[in-house]
C-alpha cells in the first residue's frame, strides 16, 4: 500500500493546485526551441488533463535547463506545446512567484492551465535541503498561501530535494499526480520481484551510475545479467585489463571514471559471467565505422558503438529475459554510421516476449526514431532519478510526499 496520497485521495473542483512537472526537453542549442515533446505530453494527456477535466484552476511549475546551460529558456513554448496537446487555451506568465505570477494565479477560472515561469531562474531553486527550509523560501512564501493542494508529478526530478520539489508539502495537503504514480508503482514491481531471467541493459555515457546499480541489483538477486554498451563498455573493459589506446583511456580519464576501475573489476570477479561485456566495438576512422574484435586493440581510434559479435551475443540473452530495465544507448547512435548496436539491442528487447522497462533521454528518444515505443512495456520519463531508484535510494521528492501526508489534511 502506498504510502502516500494521490489524487483520489482529493476533491478537486475549483480549488487552486500548484503541480510540479517535469517539462524539462530536449532544445535545439542554435534555434533554442524545443525538439522534443515526450514529457510534456506524458503530464498533459494524464495528471494536467484529470484536473482541467475536473475543474481544478491548476497552476503548473516546472524548470527548463539551469542558469548558464545552452538548453536554459523560458517555458513560454512549453506551455504553447501544452495547449495543442490539450487543444485547449493554456495561459503563461513570464513571472515564477512576483506580483504578476500572484494575480494570475487569482484571476484563474476552474478548469483553467497556468504555466509560470521557469522555476530555476529563481536562484535559491536548485539548493538541497527539507521540506522545512524550503518552506522558508521566497518562492513557497509567496505562492503556498494562494494553493489548496501540491501535487508532485515529476518523479523524473524527484532526486533532487530542490525547492518547488519538496518545499510546498511542508506546508500544503500534497499529493502524487499520475505520472509519479505510474513510475513508482511500475518500478517498484520491477526492482522488488522481477521476472526471471532479468537483464539489465546500461549504456549511455553516465558511467559512473553502472558500477553501484551492477553491485546493488547483482547483489541483491535482481539481475541475473548486466550487459554493457557506451562509455560504461569501455570502462568495464579497461577494468578487464583491456588496453584501449591512449586516446580511449585518456577520455575515461578526463571523464574521471578511471577511479571506478578497482571496484568494477571486483564486481566482475564476483558475478563472473553475468557481467557481459562486448567482444567487438566499432571504430571511428575518419568518420567512417570499422569493427574490430577487443582482442584487436588497442586502438588509435575512438570506439563509438560495440560490434555485430557482441550484438547477438546480447540479443541471444535477450531473446530468454523474462524481464528487461534498459537505460543508456550502446553507441553514439546520434550518428548513422555508429547508431548500429544501440538500434539493434533495442530491437531485440522491443520483439522479445519479456516485460521491457527504458528510462533516460536518450534511450527514449532512440526508442521513438526507430519506431518501437508501442513494442516497449514501459517507458519510463526519467534519467537521474530513474537510475537512483534502481540503486535502491529513497528520492527527496517521493520522501516529501510519503511525509507530508502524516500531518497534512484537506
Amino acid at each position: 500500500m502506498a504510502k502516500y496520497k494521490t489524487l483520489d485521495d482529493f476533491q478537486v473542483k475549483d480549488k487552486v493546485v500548484l503541480v510540479r512537472v517535469d517539462f524539462n526537453s530536449e532544445i535545439d542549442p542554435n534555434t533554442k526551441k524545443v525538439t522534443s515533446d515526450v514529457r510534456i505530453k506524458a503530464h498533459a494527456e494524464t495528471t494536467l488533463k484529470e484536473l482541467a477535466e475536473k475543474g481544478a484552476r491548476t497552476v503548473v511549475l516546472a524548470h527548463q535547463g539551469r542558469k548558464g546551460d545552452a538548453d536554459y529558456t523560458p517555458l513560454k513554448q512549453h506551455a504553447e506545446i501544452l495547449g495543442k496537446i490539450l487543444k485547449c487555451p493554456v495561459q503563461y506568465v513570464d513571472d515564477t512567484f512576483g506580483e504578476k505570477a500572484k494575480k494570475a494565479v487569482k484571476a484563474l477560472k476552474s478548469g483553467g492551465i497556468l504555466v509560470l515561469e521557469n522555476v530555476r531562474s529563481f536562484d535559491g531553486e536548485t539548493k538541497n535541503g527539507t521540506p522545512e527550509q524550503h518552506a522558508k523560501t521566497e518562492l513557497v512564501q509567496a505562492l503556498a498561501p494562494l494553493a489548496d493542494l501540491f501535487v508532485n508529478d515529476a518523479f523524473a526530478a524527484a532526486h533532487r530535494g530542490h525547492v518547488s520539489m519538496v518545499g510546498f508539502t511542508a506546508v500544503l495537503p500534497s499529493a502524487a499526480g499520475r505520472i509519479m504514480e505510474r513510475e513508482l508503482k511500475s518500478l517498484a514491481k520491477e526492482l522488488e520481484k522481477p521476472e526471471k531471467p532479468c537483464v539489465y541493459v546500461m549504456g549511455g555515457a553516465k558511467a559512473d551510475d553502472s558500477l553501484e546499480i551492477s553491485k546493488y541489483v547483482l547483489g541483491n538477486g535482481i539481475a541475473d545479467y548486466v550487459l554493457v554498451g557506451g562509455v560504461t563498455s569501455q570502462l568495464f573493459l579497461a577494468a578487464k585489463g583491456v588496453d584501449l589506446g591512449k586516446g580511449n583511456m585518456a577520455f575515461l580519464e578526463k571523464k574521471e571514471l578511471t577511479g571506478l576501475i578497482p571496484g568494477i573489476k571486483a564486481l566482475m570477479k564476483q558475478f563472473k559471467d553475468k557481467v557481459q561485456v562486448p567482444v567487438d566495438v566499432a571504430l571511428d576512422v575518419k568518420g567512417k565505422r570499422k569493427e574490430i574484435s577487443v582482442d584487436k586493440l588497442p586502438t588509435e581510434y575512438s570506439i563509438f558503438d560495440i560490434g555485430a559479435k557482441t550484438v547477438k551475443k546480447y540479443a541471444d540473452i535477450i531473446i530468454d529475459a523474462k524481464s528487461i530495465v534498459v537505460s543508456g544507448p550502446m553507441g553514439v547512435y546520434e550518428n548513422e554510421e555508429f547508431n548500429y548496436g544501440t538500434k539493434k539491442v533495442l530491437e531485440a528487447i522491443a520483439n522479445s516476449k519479456a516485460f521491457s522497462l527504458a528510462g533516460g533521454g536518450n534511450t527514449i528518444a532512440a526508442i521513438e526514431e526507430y519506431g518501437l515505443t508501442r513494442k516497449i512495456c514501459y517507458i519510463s520519463t526519467a534519467g537521474g532519478a530513474l537510475i537512483e531508484f534502481l540503486m535502491g535510494k529513497k528520492l527527496p521528492g517521493v520522501v516529501a510526499l510519503e511525509n507530508a501526508v502524516k500531518s497534512k489534511k484537506i
